[in-house]
């Protein structure tokens, strides 16, 4: 049974780090545990958890910066950012519910070391958009700091950017700082009921044509729908295609009803009104709609970027093959593919079929036995290979920190 270590602070955490590596010990970093059956699975004689490294450092509202110990949980946080009417803009997607952890309990450190980035990154973007800076122990166990309180140029590598969707294998994150942005004080959503993917896909790209700043497209097949706690939706028994508009309270009526007029040739939509616009993308970023019941029979869960534009031939292709429902985020852009369980989760035909179309897939939700035996996080070619391997050498010679986490290799 591995050992589980908790350091107090960057000083502890730095002097364990070091010790381990002296001595070539594995390390499996982990915060809450919540993505911890992501990934290949890390064989590690040593558990270090961040959840005693928790607190808020720094919030200045007015600045739209904050500062936080990586063990601190994204609620807390949340909650603190709501009482000033403020939010993190990139929307972080929970993925703890769909492997087997209790929903809420994801930390900050996890959030950015795995860019969990939600439906709202298609306007504000991503996680690593949202990074300023970063305090972080490396493989060697040297404490070290990047960034600060604003964003500026820089020369040579963004040390805060390449650990954010790093997955904790070139170092551990102790303290975070980000942007903060104020929330929107109204939603609307504009749902289309029975669309096609294709044409789906066509009427969320037209959106995000119009100036009236559309910050959320998504698409549900049928059997996805039937699944959501939202019953005024979940009754609809067809496929739903939904497009978010936030702004001031003001603002969202009349650009909700020129943005349909607009798209008045995809048929006439219903709007979902403010609570249950909340309560909808909530699910989404939750992605309930994929949370298996126990009674069900096991399905695999994989995360596929393309081009908006191909993501319909995409579907039909992998359909040729397999039964899958899908979510088509940004657009169809991005697509959260549920398969049947398999003993390869369908990985050559998924990957076959993007190679063509252009994109990659990561494999997000499977046994640990699948795990071991594909390519979780999309194959690399040989200059993505040579980047990352200069980037491991930097900060993990010894191959250390969430060892084949990602990749056998690193």
């Amino acid at each position: 049974m591995a050992d589980i270590l908790k350091p107090r602070d960057d000083k502890d955490l730095a002097e364990t780090v070091a010790k381990l590596a002296a001595a070539n010990v594995a390390i499996e970093v982990k915060g809450a545990g919540t993505k911890r059956s992501i990934g290949r699975p890390v064989t590690a004689a040593t558990i270090i958890e961040t959840s005693a490294m928790t607190g808020l450092t720094l919030y200045e509202p007015t600045e739209l910066v904050m500062s936080a110990r990586a063990g601190t949980p994204l609620a807390q946080i949340e909650a603190t950012l709501a009482e000033r009417g403020q939010l993190l803009a990139f929307e972080p997607i929970d993925l703890g519910p769909i492997s087997g952890a209790a929903g809420g309990q994801q930390t900050i450190g996890g959030v950015f070391a795995t860019a969990a980035s939600g439906p709202r990154r298609i306007t504000s973007g991503s996680a690593r958009d949202h990074i300023l800076g970063v305090k972080a122990v490396n493989g060697r166990g040297e404490m070290f700091k990047s960034g600060g309180r604003v964003l500026k140029n820089v020369t040579g590598y963004d040390v805060g950017r390449a650990l954010v969707g790093s997955w904790g294998t070139l170092a551990i994150l102790t303290e975070l700082t980000f942007k903060v942005m104020p929330r929107p004080e109204r939603t609307e959503t504009l749902v289309w009921p029975g669309l096609t993917e294709e044409i789906a896909v066509e009427a969320m790209c037209a959106a995000l044509g119009t100036p009236f700043e559309v910050n959320g497209t998504m698409h549900l097949s049928a059997a996805l729908t039937s699944r959501l706690e939202l019953k005024s939706l979940a009754r609809e028994a067809a496929p739903i295609t939904a497009i978010r508009i936030e702004n001031f309270a003001s603002a969202v009526d009349y650009r909700a009803n020129r943005l349909a007029d607009a798209l008045k040739i995809f048929g006439t939509p219903h709007k979902l009104g403010h609570d249950a616009s909340l309560a909808f993308w909530e699910e989404l970023r939750r992605l309930s709609v994929f949370t298996r019941l126990a009674s069900e029979a096991p399905r695999q869960l994989w995360r596929l970027s393309t081009s908006p534009r191909k993501a319909p031939a995409v579907m039909a292709a992998i359909r040729r093959n397999t039964e899958a429902e899908a979510c088509l985020d940004v657009s169809g852009g991005l697509i959260w593919l549920e398969v049947p369980a398999s003993a390869d989760a369908g990985a050559a035909d998924i990957r076959r079929i993007l190679a063509g179309a252009g994109g990659h897939a990561t494999l997000i939700s499977a046994e640990r036995e699948v795990r071991e035996s594909v390519e979780v996080f999309h194959p690399m070619n040989s200059v993505v290979e040579r980047l990352s391997t200069g980037l491991k050498d930097a900060f993990d010679p010894a191959r250390i920190l969430n060892p084949g986490r990602m990749y056998a290799t690193l």
